[in-house]
């Protein structure tokens, strides 16, 4: 660990609970340990999950409780307005919000447009306001993923299908336009190998049309696939030739037991890392990479406190604005509050990702965070120790 971790770690930056859960009221924290006490719970979590989608299937009127519950702990609200009021009040830590449309698995082009017409708003907010400094879709919204994937294989398309794709790079040349004419960086995220080099090449066609100056593109690269960093050095080479800024949030990845059992079922090597430790180290590398190039710009998704502190490092040494265009750290809304608000305090850029929507159309989304968080060994331990140290502060 270098001499600057080794600092912030003696002196327990992502330790202070005051800081992580200063906007969160005495009830608010008691349903956070609460939550996280159920999420902890592997068989729980299960159960609950079945349960959930069997009572939303057959419209049993369970919304309230979903709302009171994980919807409101993990969300932002239903719609963008319903959101202000979490928006406002972590902006008054200065932690920024990036609104984030969390409907999933829609099929129809009906739906794509919708997905296209909640973008277009979530950047007509970021526009007007300070407090939101991205707008973000995921490729699914706005195509199907076996489009997706047909393009990332170079099948032939159907003349309904082309008809189809032409639609989809419609939508990515719209409110690619729409985000570089209102100057508002736009975030792109990945989804599953096997449609994503599709994802890959409409964006990169955006960062050649709209990253002439600084990025306003920016990809997504899940530091799970021991590829990505290969896949980062040679778009680089093409971004100098072509004279572009590359803008890149890394993650770890989220579809990892998916990956893994598609690969074997099928046949093919997995596109995962061997071990959590070379997801790691991937994910490190790529931060020095961005780091020491000056035509890129980080958004580093993660909840990882040692990548934290590496980046940290790492922008010290390459002697990046921790409020400039270049770096940003970012977190999930509901998750991870002490390296958010601890970085904010310390001057850094940080964001939280705020999914909203009707409560039935989020549920995929939130059952994943709470599968997620079960998985993910430490994760909601670690949650737990800080709000038990939060209410011990606090003598509740």
């Amino acid at each position: 660990m270098t001499i600057f971790a080794k600092t912030f770690c003696m002196n327990k930056l992502f330790s202070n609970t005051e800081i992580a859960f200063q906007i969160k009221t005495d009830t608010e924290l008691e349903r956070a340990y609460f939550l996280f006490k159920m999420i902890q719970n592997e068989p729980l979590v299960r159960i609950g999950t079945a349960v959930t989608n069997f009572a939303l299937k057959t419209k049993m009127p369970v919304e309230k409780l979903i709302r009171m519950t994980v919807f409101d702990h993990f969300c932002g609200g239903v719609t963008e307005e319903d959101c202000m009021p979490k928006i406002d009040k972590m902006y008054s830590k200065k932690v920024y919000s990036i609104l984030d449309y969390s409907v999933e698995g829609k099929e129809s082009e009906k739906q794509f447009n919708h997905a296209l017409e909640k973008t277009m708003n979530t950047l007509e907010f970021a526009k007007e306001k300070e407090s939101i400094p991205f707008a973000v879709f995921k490729p699914s919204g706005f195509g199907r993923l076996e489009l997706y994937q047909k393009v990332t294989e170079k099948t032939s398309l159907s003349s309904e299908e082309q008809e189809e794709w032409d639609n989809v790079v419609a939508r990515y040349q719209k409110v690619g336009q729409m985000a570089f004419d209102y100057n508002v960086p736009l975030l792109i995220d990945a989804e599953e190998s096997w449609m994503q080099g599709a994802a890959d090449d409409l964006i990169e066609n955006l960062m050649v049309q709209f990253n002439k100056d600084k990025a306003i593109v920016f990809g997504t690269l899940q530091m799970y696939r021991w590829d990505r960093l290969d896949y980062l050095k040679v778009l680089h080479e093409r971004a100098k030739a072509q004279g572009f800024h590359i803008g890149m949030k890394l993650v770890r990845g989220a579809y990892l037991e998916k990956e893994n059992e598609r690969a074997e079922e099928l046949g093919y090597p997995t596109p995962i890392c061997k071990s959590k430790e070379e997801t790691d180290k991937n994910y490190d590398d790529a931060l020095r990479y961005m780091a020491e190039h000056k035509k890129m710009a980080v958004y580093a998704g993660t909840h990882n406190e040692e990548s934290s502190y590496l980046l940290m490092q790492l922008a010290s040494d390459a002697n990046l604005e921790k409020n400039g265009s270049r770096l940003w750290f970012g977190q999930l809304y509901g998750m991870s509050d002490h390296i958010s608000f601890n970085l904010a305090a310390q001057g850094y850029n940080v964001s939280k990702y705020l999914p909203f929507g009707p409560v039935r159309d989020v549920m995929p989304y939130l059952i994943r965070r709470a599968e997620e968080n079960t998985s993910v060994a430490g994760q909601t331990s670690r949650e737990l120790n800080l709000l038990k140290t939060e209410r011990k502060r606090r003598k509740i």
